[in-house]
């Protein structure tokens, strides 16, 4: 008789988390006068590192972006010529419709390129980034894609591949569209994937002017002046968003990235960002959870020669912690089991979750630490009729 077993969502809790922390205690939630003194409707904080969220406000609702819209474009490009497909002295011809879009007859953002003329994709992403050019995008979208909707459907496309998965693209550059949306939280998100992916471009975000068809003209980013660690990346405006802002900073090592969004003034976005970041680097430090290659936890295993397989992380797993502690950190290893034999050594298994406080803070995935073979004929026999009688308890729990 064979019997037909169904992967079941599994959770394991991972035990001696407080103990990985030397000792901190985490038993007391945080009081709200531990939060930053920020007003901005949409803000998230995350450190770069590995994605841990510090704080977060409102940061999942679907709003518009604005110009940092143009993040997305940004990455797109970069993304081109990492594969080959595109080179950054490659030129593409300034069209009627770019100059008179995005251009100095638009009276928007612009690098000012002339009608007609050629410019290579190096000076078009200079204009993106430090002059948060308008004309410059469309350039881009026509000379990749043909046209700027064919670009964004690539756009969208691509910001599900590296994990964003509410954002919707209508253009490249932001410009005011009802069906384009993102959230605070992929914007940090997408910030993240650029300074880890693309390290050798990113110093450009910190670049204090561009000059172009000899305009000179500074960069947006009030951050950079502000003595705090400030290396990029956007701000944006529209009336329809308001003023927002993704930037980044680095202290002692450690580099935050902070999303704020749906303020009043310049001034207000400026200060806001500026409060989020140095609120995270004064109240937060970065400890050890688990050290490369420690087992954290293990998965049943299905018809095997043994009943679990450990797990362990690729690297180092390490996340934030408030420096006075007073938060309540839970982790879960969450995987799709049981898991059938045979299993081979470093195969992705599910990945671990980290909770502070209600709010998943880490993901991590996880692997396993070694190989199990198939089982004996009554091994497998052996662990269907177990999982039978797990799944017959558990639907009676249900019906419950």
């Amino acid at each position: 008789m064979t019997v037909r077993i169904s992967p079941i969502l599994r959770t394991i809790a991972v035990a001696g988390l407080a103990a990985a922390l030397i000792g901190q205690s985490f038993a007391a939630a945080p009081s709200k006068r531990d939060e930053p003194a920020i007003t901005a409707p949409h803000a998230i904080l995350i450190d770069a590192q590995n994605g841990s969220v510090l704080f977060e406000r409102d940061a999942d609702t679907l709003i518009f972006p604005a110009s940092l819209a143009k993040l997305m474009t940004v990455e797109y490009v970069l993304h081109e010529i990492k594969e080959g497909r595109l080179k950054l002295t490659d030129e593409f011809v300034v069209s009627e419709n770019a100059w008179r879009k995005g251009g100095a007859p638009s009276r928007s953002s612009t690098m000012f390129a002339a009608l007609h003329s050629k410019v290579s994709v190096d000076d078009l992403l200079h204009g993106i980034v430090i002059q948060s050019a308008n004309d410059a995008c469309i350039v881009l979208a026509e000379g990749i894609a043909g046209n700027e909707d064919e670009f964004a459907a690539r756009l969208t496309k691509r910001a599900r591949q590296i994990g964003l998965t509410k954002s919707v693209f209508t253009n490249s550059n932001g410009l005011p569209d009802p069906d384009m949306k993102v959230t605070s939280r992929e914007l940090a998100m997408l910030a993240r994937y650029i300074i880890l992916n693309y390290p050798d471009f990113y110093p450009v975000f910190a670049q204090r002017e561009f000059t172009w068809n000899k305009i000179k003209q500074p960069n947006r980013n009030p951050l950079l002046g502000m003595s705090i660690g400030a290396d990029g990346l956007k701000t944006g405006y529209t009336k329809e968003a308001g003023y927002g802002l993704v930037g980044s900073a680095v202290q002692s090592g450690l580099r935050l990235i902070a999303v704020v969004n749906g303020l009043k003034t310049p001034k207000e976005r400026a200060e806001e960002g500026k409060k989020l970041l140095e609120w995270g680097f004064h109240n937060f430090e970065m400890r050890p959870l688990f050290a490369e290659g420690q087992i954290i936890g293990e998965a049943k295993v299905f018809g095997g020669t043994k009943s679990y397989v450990p797990l362990v992380s690729p690297s180092v797993v390490r996340v934030m912690v408030p420096k006075q502690g007073g938060d309540r950190l839970t982790a879960r290893i969450v995987y799709t089991g049981p898991l059938p034999a045979p299993i081979e050594k470093d195969a992705p298994v599910g990945t671990l979750r980290v909770w502070r406080n209600d709010n998943m803070v880490l993901e991590v995935p996880l692997k396993t630490s070694e190989a199990v073979a198939k089982g004996t004929v009554t091994q497998r026999a052996f662990d269907a009729v177990t999982e039978l009688v797990i799944n017959l308890f558990r639907a009676g729990v249900e019906r419950l």
